[in-house]
């Protein structure tokens, strides 16, 4: 069918469509532990491409054709988000342009890389979009927005969905809309439209209205959250209006196709110091993470000695992706930590809490403040007077996982337990729990992530080729999942379902309310056009079959 399939497509499109051996393998892997080998790619010129490839999606599946799309921004996704065996939609290639840039907003197609975004927002206004991952570098505007992404200033400024203005989507049917907040007034007139908008707009109203108790006892009551549709996000009661844009942020192309996003942006205060505590007793690490908020860092971020001894084992890497101008400065910067690796006195966990405001003195008196905060704890502390002076611990929280994936002969970093999410507070009970259940499996595992948020990224180096790992992988998921559960917390923070969560939303907000997630899917999809199986209607087998049997 492959070759029928894409002859139709390429009369329908401007753009390319594509069935050859090496487009197809490289768009049938993310930097998920899945593969899954799509029949035809669509490299889309514009909106109206995308409408042309999903209405004949739709059409082709009101013939009991088996056809869906799904939409692929630059393929960082950790969790099987783009992975198709139908049609994949890549957006990098020609779509990747910017729309207006406003004083405190700014427009852009889904394959605009973020890193170039934020080039000419900051060229232009002197602000960016904070709600940018770790991968910021190699990771595109469409997946930061279908992934609700978080980072490392989601402490102080929130998720993507903060910063959703609104957003230009192609719907299942093919049809375009345009989404954003609106009035009492303007929802009533779009309930009257006789469009599939028109059905969205009445059908959603009436389910969120009916179902309004159920959908904020399920809202999640941890500081970040990426699982499940986020209903609870959609009435703003304060601002009486009704937003379907913060519906499809966070909804992996499940509901709708993005084709142009408006963000917000924020000028970030100029100058920054940072406090960096070297930690060998995590027993204290709550009273830590406790003391610092109280001072409001900018970003408190974590990695352990794992992380840390990856770094310095491939330095010559990690100093180049700081570039040629910062790598001689940086390289001797590093002294002290080569010192500590040879010496023995790798510290379990590096925390780095980070302030900013307007002067560098202010900026450096927060950071004495919370070191001050500090003393009688058993930890080592210094402070970073600068931005170049703490270029060295971001290097190595932001390149990390990168380091894993590149110099790891014959392992994976594998993402299947690697974005929970629990309350700080309950970091005393949560962390010895997870500490000994990790310790039952013969694995090397790396955690960092977000302290101040409760979010934890752990990475298990695994060999995919041994069936007895990937069994493994099945087993310890859902332990690690009930011990997060256990504590009120999140599967996913900011990584999304994909193909890896999808069946474990149910043991997360229980049998109702996915049946509403489902309903939402039917609402916006009902002949299932858009990316399915992620969301809903993901099951365990997915995750089986899919799975990597290769490096």
């Amino acid at each position: 069918m492959g070759s029928n399939l894409s002859e139709r497509l390429a009369r329908l499109v401007k753009g390319d469509v594509a069935t050859d051996g090496e487009t197809r393998k490289k768009h049938s892997r993310d930097t998920s532990i899945f593969e899954r080998m799509p029949e035809v790619v669509v490299f889309p010129k514009d909106a109206d491409d995308v409408s042309a490839v999903v209405r004949y999606a739709h059409e082709a599946r009101g013939r009991g054709e088996q056809v869906s799309v799904t939409g692929r921004s630059a393929g960082t996704d950790i969790t099987g988000g783009p992975l198709t065996d139908s049609i994949v939609l890549s957006f990098t290639k020609y779509m990747n342009h910017m729309g207006d840039i406003r004083d405190d907003e700014a427009s852009a197609e889904p394959g605009m890389y973020y890193r170039d975004f934020e080039k000419q927002t900051l060229a232009k206004t002197g602000k960016l979009m904070p709600s940018y991952p770790a991968s910021r570098e190699i990771c595109a505007i469409g997946g930061i927005v279908s992934n609700d992404s978080g980072g490392e200033l989601t402490l102080k400024y929130g998720k993507t969905n903060r910063f959703v203005r609104s957003l230009d989507v192609v719907l299942s049917d093919g049809s375009q809309a345009t989404l954003r907040a609106l009035s009492a007034r303007e929802l009533e007139e779009k309930k009257r439209e006789h469009t599939l908008e028109g059905e969205i707009y009445r059908k959603m109203h009436a389910l969120i209205s009916e179902h309004d108790s159920e959908i904020e006892a399920a809202r999640p009551t941890v500081r970040k959250n990426s699982a499940g549709y986020a209903l609870w996000n959609v009435v703003d009661k304060e601002r009486g209006t009704f937003d379907l844009a913060q519906l499809i942020c966070g909804s992996q192309g499940t509901l709708a196709l993005v084709t142009e996003a408006t963000l917000g942006l924020v000028e970030l205060e100029k100058h920054r110091s940072m406090l960096v505590v070297f930690l060998s007793d995590l027993g204290i690490l709550p009273e830590i993470v406790r003391r610092v908020l109280n001072l409001k860092p900018e970003t408190f971020e974590s990695y352990d000695k794992y992380t840390f001894q990856l770094a310095i084992r491939f330095i010559f890497p990690l100093l180049r992706s700081a570039g040629l101008k910062k790598m001689i400065w940086m390289g001797i910067s590093f002294i002290p930590e080569v010192m500590m690796v040879l010496t023995g006195g790798i510290p379990k966990l590096v925390l780095m809490a980070e302030f900013a405001e307007d002067s560098a003195d202010e900026a450096l008196q927060k950071a004495e403040q919370a070191q001050a905060a500090l003393h009688g704890l058993a930890v080592r502390t210094e402070i970073e007077k600068s931005e170049r002076q703490a270029a060295k611990f971001w290097a190595m929280r932001r390149e990390s996982f990168n380091l894993l994936r590149k110099h790891m002969p014959g392992m994976t970093a594998a993402s299947f337990i690697e974005d929970i999410v629990v309350h700080p507070e309950d970091y005393p009970k949560f962390l010895p729990e997870l500490e000994a259940l990790l310790s039952q499996y013969n694995f090397t595992f790396t955690i960092a992530g977000h302290i101040g948020d409760g979010n934890f990224h752990i990475y298990p180096f695994i060999d995919m080729d041994s069936s007895k790992n990937r069994q493994t992988i099945m087993e310890l998921q859902p332990k690690v999942y009930d011990l997060v559960l256990k504590y009120h917390g999140s599967i996913t923070g900011e990584h999304n379902d994909g193909i890896i969560r999808t069946p474990y939303l149910t043991r997360m907000f229980g049998e109702d309310v996915v049946k509403l997630f489902t309903e939402v899917k039917h609402i916006f999809d009902p002949l299932d056009v858009l990316n399915p199986g992620k969301k809903v209607g993901g099951t365990m087998d997915d995750i089986k079959r899919f799975m990597l049997t290769h490096q």
